[in-house]
C-alpha cells in the first residue's frame, strides 16, 4: 500500500517576530492614540466654549454695572472720562444714536463681532475689548470693557494644557506599545507553537506531550505575573485552555490511531501466519497426502473468511469515521426485526435456549433496518460466544416513555467492573478467554455503538462475574 504523503505549509522563519510585526499591535496602538486624542479634542472644545462664554458673561456683567451707574449719576463729562482710562472700562459719548435704533427690533447677527439687540449695539474683539452702544434717551454713549487681560491669561493657560496633552499623547503611545507587546506575548507563543505543529510531518508521543507542556505554561498565572489586566487575563486563560484541550484530543486521537493500527496488524498477522504455514506444508509434502491437503484447504478457507470479516469491519468503521457510511432510516417495527433475528439464531444454534420477551403491540422506531439488524446480530453473537452451551439467552424489546429498550442478556462469565467502560473500544478484550479463538475480532461492539449513536441512542451495560451480562440499547421511540 503506498504511503500517503501530507503537504504542510512551511512556517515563517521566526513566528514570534512575525506575530509581533503584524498589524494587530499597530491597530491597537492607533486605536488607543485616536481614542485619547478624541478625548482631548472634546475636552478642549468644552474648555474653549466655557472660556468664550465666561468672557462674554464677564463683559456683559461689567457693562450692566457701568450702565446702572450711568443711569444713577448721568453720563460723565469729557473731563471725567479721562480719569477712567486707568480702569478696565471706558465710557465714550457718541455723536449719533446707535445703529440699532434704525433697524427692526429683535436679535440680528450683523457680522462676526457685531450684534444688534433691542437695548443697543454690541461689538467685540474678545482678545481686546467688548463694547455696548446705548441710546440713553437722546444722549447716546458707549461702554467699552477691556478683555485683553482675561484673554491673555486664558490663552497661556490653554497653551499649557495643549503642551501637557501633547506630552501625554507621546508618552502614552510608547507606554501602550510596551503594554500591548506584553499582552500579545502569550498569543505570539501560541502562534509559534501552532507554527511548529504545522511544520511537523510526523509527531511522536513525546513530542506531543512536550508541546502540550509548553502550551500549559501559557496560562493565567504566567500572564498575571507580567501585567495586571484581569480582563485580558480571562480571555487568554480561556484561549490557553482551549489550545491545551485541543492538544489533549490530538494526543488521544494519535494514541487511538496507533492502537488501532497495532491491533489491526496483530489481528491480520495471525491468519496470514496460518495461511503461510499451511502453504509451506503443502509445498513440502502435503500435495501427496489427501488428508493434509484437505486440512490445509479448510484452514486456509477459514482464515481467509476471518480476514474478510475483519477487513469488512475495518472498512465499516473507516466509513463511519469519515461520515461516508450510508444510513437509510425508515419506519421500523423493532419486535418484528427481533423475531426475525431470533429465528435465524435458533436455526444456526438449535442446541441453545432462547427466551424472547416482548408484547403483541409493535414497538416502532425510525431507523435503518439493515444497521439495526446488524446490532442485534452483534449482541446475540457476543452472548452466544461468551456463555456456556447450557446458558440461556434473553432477548427483550419494550418501550418506556419516549425511548425503546432493546436488551440482550446471557448467563456467561461476565465482565470485570474495570473492563465495562472499555468494552466498546476497538479490539478491546476483557481477559485471556476472550481472544480470537472465539471467532471474534473485538470490533463488533464498536460497530454497534457507532450505529446506535448515529440513531440518537446509547448503551447501558450491567454485568457480574460468573453471573452474566446484560447489554441494553436505548433508542428514541417513533
Amino acid at each position: 500500500m503506498p504511503r500517503k504523503r501530507h503537504r504542510f505549509r512551511s512556517p515563517p522563519s521566526d513566528p514570534i517576530a512575525a506575530a509581533r510585526d503584524s498589524s494587530l499591535a499597530l491597530r491597537l496602538n492607533i486605536g488607543f492614540f485616536l481614542r485619547q486624542l478624541g478625548i482631548f479634542i472634546v475636552m478642549d472644545l468644552l474648555l474653549l466654549f466655557m472660556a468664550v462664554f465666561g468672557i462674554f458673561a464677564y463683559a456683559e456683567g461689567r457693562c450692566a454695572d457701568v450702565a446702572a451707574l450711568v443711569n444713577e449719576r448721568g453720563v460723565p463729562t469729557k473731563e471725567a472720562l479721562a480719569w477712567m482710562e486707568a480702569s478696565d472700562y471706558t465710557i465714550t459719548i457718541l455723536d449719533q444714536a446707535p445703529y440699532g435704533e434704525h433697524t427692526a427690533t429683535g436679535s440680528v447677527l450683523l457680522f462676526p463681532g457685531r450684534w444688534e439687540t433691542e437695548d443697543g449695539l454690541r461689538s467685540w474683539d474678545l482678545s481686546q475689548y467688548y463694547t455696548i452702544e446705548l441710546p440713553n434717551g437722546g444722549q447716546p454713549y458707549a461702554i467699552t470693557v477691556s478683555t485683553s487681560g482675561i484673554f491673555t491669561n486664558l490663552y497661556w493657560a490653554g497653551m499649557a494644557i495643549l503642551i501637557c496633552q501633547g506630552l501625554s499623547l507621546v508618552t502614552n503611545l510608547f507606554r501602550s506599545r510596551r503594554s500591548i507587546r506584553k499582552i500579545l506575548r502569550p498569543i505570539q507563543d501560541l502562534a509559534a507553537t501552532a507554527a511548529r505543529l504545522n511544520s511537523m510531518t510526523h509527531m511522536s508521543k513525546r513530542e506531543i506531550e512536550s508541546l502540550a507542556g509548553e502550551l500549559g505554561k501559557i496560562d493565567a498565572a504566567h500572564l498575571d505575573s507580567r501585567i495586571d489586566l484581569p480582563g485580558t487575563q480571562k480571555e487568554l486563560r480561556a484561549l490557553a485552555q482551549a489550545i491545551n484541550e485541543m492538544m489533549d484530543r490530538v494526543n488521544q486521537a494519535y494514541g487511538a490511531q496507533m492502537r488501532f493500527v497495532s491491533d489491526a496488524s496483530h489481528e491480520l498477522r495471525t491468519p496470514i501466519a496460518v495461511i503461510q504455514g499451511y502453504a509451506a506444508l503443502l509445498d513440502r509434502w502435503g500435495k501427496s497426502d489427501p488428508e493434509a491437503l484437505q486440512e490445509s484447504i479448510d484452514a486456509i478457507r477459514g482464515e481467509a473468511a476471518s480476514m474478510e470479516r475483519l477487513v469488512e469491519q475495518l472498512l465499516f468503521l473507516a466509513r463511519g469515521d469519515n461520515d461516508s457510511q450510508p444510513v437509510k432510516k425508515e419506519r421500523l417495527d423493532l419486535t418484528g426485526l427481533a423475531g426475525e433475528v431470533l429465528r435465524e439464531e435458533e436455526m444456526i444454534h438449535p442446541q441453545r435456549t432462547f427466551f424472547p420477551r416482548w408484547g403483541e403491540e409493535p414497538v416502532e422506531i425510525f431507523a435503518d433496518p439493515g444497521l439495526m439488524k446488524q446490532v442485534l446480530r452483534i449482541l446475540m453473537d457476543n452472548s452466544l460466544k461468551y456463555s456456556p452451551e447450557e446458558g440461556r439467552i434473553y432477548l427483550r424489546v419494550g418501550r418506556t416513555g419516549e425511548h425503546v429498550r432493546l436488551t440482550v442478556q446471557d448467563e456467561g462469565m461476565g465482565i470485570p467492573p474495570e473492563g465495562i467502560p472499555h468494552i466498546f473500544d476497538r479490539f478491546y478484550r476483557t481477559d485471556l478467554s476472550r481472544d480470537r479463538k472465539t471467532g471474534g475480532t473485538g470490533l463488533g461492539l464498536s460497530i454497534a455503538k457507532w450505529i446506535v449513536e448515529r440513531h440518537g441512542g446509547w448503551f447501558e451495560v450491567v454485568s457480574r462475574l460468573e453471573a452474566g451480562t446484560r447489554i441494553t440499547a436505548v433508542l428514541p421511540a417513533l
